[in-house]
């Protein structure tokens, strides 16, 4: 038998992550299917899985870093480091109602679990205050928690640890069966649940979750419970629950009972802002619509709420601080704008024939995308999307043949990993290894869905590696390059992902990039500006290029926040 912890140590949060994932991708269509509560929009075990599957990267980043960097304990990161990693990345990551509130559960769990240093709460009485701080601060979360749901489960759970003793596998296996038999009860607490007869998605989600928890600090998975009729299993085992779909629904607590009626959008955002800032947003949104969570803290926070007015939402996010990532659903199409992911509907009568899918970085270039045809998911800095977001993007593209382009290298191997699941789900892909947006708005250009889609991939990969690409951006720290040293707010040119130019202004350092790009040839140079960069720069790049190069065309885009603040392709 594999040897188990007997405290909760860092090596701990990154089983139990990757084993709730697991747990969530089995249960995932089973918790889209019973979603009944509050709105019909079917993917809670959807946004649990992505919730999760954030957390898990955070986690894993943070060890990988330990491994390079030689960390303390022989490379390994301290149990406040892997606490704190999970709980930013659930929160970054959150998604719809139930990411949300599940993100927030994490981020009460990681408060206790990395509080006082390492050892202070490794044990069974850590794990019960940790479990009675994620459920108390989950439902503060929340502006009218309603029983029946995730909320409840959570509180019965903490309530079950509270009062055994033991060590932490045995606070665990309690946690889980105090959860199991509050999700039974979920229907009776819930109408709607009672007439669909179902329990609570977002509780049979947690309920999994916890049961990861359980096979993390005992080495085996719990028991599966008896369920009251109609709701099928509630372990975190393979579901068997029938998929009778009543109409789907975010599980989370909301104001009203409602299940066909309500707000028209969903709108999560992240944002950056004060404490003080965030208690008058609470109130404002409150009063705009319903199903408002507002989770985090420490200047970085998650927000969801379901409103009529989505614009007067996001301008009650920019009046409170800096919203970002944002999302707008449409609950009646499934449509999100591309302020997010940009969706296509949900539904449809059949597929269409073929679709691209491309990760963009900027909302500009998202804009751009979609006029193209494409269905674009957008990549905020420091923000790449996991493998879980682009295979619902190419889901909601509805289409027999998928082109993927991924536009970034680190994304290689995220993008393979979608690529695999979907072609799995019958679904014929094919990837272009992309390594910038300037590659991908190529490899848009001579895009034909009329053509063999073998020929069409061909033309598109032959476009994308016949460009050349290249950025201007800023050094955040000193280090050594294939230029030489460069130091903290020098201006980097990068060609082709190496660095070839420091400087220490933009538009000369751009000017020199593209003399180093153009010496080889050229026909079409493509620029794409950061909000941040002014107009003269491309002004005096275009100028460049008409006195020194004949017969070279150029275009320029606004890329929007991109994070560097120039890419530059050639063909």
């Amino acid at each position: 038998m594999a040897q188990v912890p007997q405290t909760f140590d860092a090596p701990a949060v990154r089983t139990w992550c990757g084993l709730a994932l697991r747990a969530l991708g089995r249960a995932r269509e089973e918790i889209d299917a019973i979603n009944v509560y509050p709105v019909a929009d079917g993917d809670t075990g959807t946004n649990l899985y992505l919730t999760v599957e954030s957390a898990v990267a955070a986690v894993e980043a943070v060890f990988a870093a330990h491994e390079v960097d030689g960390g303390s304990d022989s490379g390994k990161p301290t149990l406040a480091d892997a606490a704190r990693a999970m709980a930013h990345g659930a929160l970054i990551g959150a998604r719809g109602n139930s990411g949300t509130i599940l993100a927030q559960l994490l981020r009460g769990m990681a408060q206790v679990l990395a509080a006082d240093g390492e050892c202070a709460h490794t044990d069974g009485r850590g794990l019960c205050l940790a479990l009675r701080h994620a459920a108390d601060s989950a439902r503060q979360a929340v502006a009218h928690p309603v029983e029946g749901t995730v909320l409840s489960v959570a509180s019965a759970a903490a309530d079950a640890a509270t009062g055994t003793e033991g060590d932490c596998g045995t606070v665990a296996r309690a946690a889980y069966e105090g959860a199991c038999a509050a999700l039974a009860a979920t229907p009776g607490q819930l109408a709607v649940l009672e007439s669909a007869g179902v329990v609570d998605a977002g509780g049979r989600g947690l309920v999994a979750v916890l049961a990861a928890l359980v096979e993390t600090l005992t080495g085996q998975l719990p028991g599966e419970p008896a369920s009251p009729p109609g709701t099928g299993p509630v372990a975190g085992t393979p579901p068997t629950v029938p998929h009778a779909r009543v109409g789907h629904s975010e599980d989370a607590p909301c104001a009203c009972d409602r299940s066909t009626s309500g707000p028209a959008f969903e709108v999560i955002y992240l944002l950056d802002a004060e404490d003080a800032a965030v208690a008058r947003l609470r109130e404002r949104l409150d009063a705009l619509g319903d199903s408002l969570v507002v989770v985090g803290g420490d200047g970085l926070w998650n927000v969801h709420v379901h409103v009529d007015d989505a614009g007067a939402a996001v301008e009650a996010g920019v009046e409170a601080g800096r919203p970002h990532r944002i999302r707008i659903t449409h609950f009646g199409t499934g449509d999100a704008r591309a302020t997010g992911a940009v969706r296509e509907p949900r539904e449809r009568v059949q597929r269409v024939q073929r679709a691209v899918v491309a990760v963009v970085p900027g909302e500009g270039l998202a804009g751009l995308y979609t006029e193209a045809g494409a269905t674009a998911v957008l990549a905020r800095p420091g923000e790449p999307p996991a493998s879980g977001e682009l295979v619902e993007a190419v889901r909601r593209a509805y289409a027999r043949e998928v082109v993927l382009l991924p536009n970034d290298d680190e994304l290689r191997h995220t993008a393979a990993a979608a690529a695999e699941q979907i072609r799995g789900e019958g679904v014929r892909v094919a990837l272009i290894p992309t390594r910038s947006a300037v590659q991908g708005i190529a490899a848009l250009a001579v895009h034909e869905s009329g053509r063999r889609f073998d020929e069409d991939v061909v033309a598109m990969t032959s476009a994308a590696g016949a460009t050349r690409h290249a950025e201007v951006t800023v050094a955040e720290h000193r280090s050594w390059t294939t230029a030489g040293i460069c130091q903290a707010g020098d201006v980097l040119g990068l060609v082709d992902g190496d660095v070839a130019v420091i400087g220490q202004d933009v538009s000369a350092t751009a000017e020199d990039v593209l003399d180093r790009m153009l010496a080889a040839g050229g026909e079409l140079v493509t620029l794409v500006l950061d909000d941040e960069v002014p107009d003269s720069v491309a002004d005096r790049l275009q100028a460049r290029v008409r006195e020194s190069y004949l017969a070279v065309d150029t275009v320029v885009y606004r890329g929007g926040r991109q994070g560097a603040l120039l890419l530059i392709g050639v063909e």
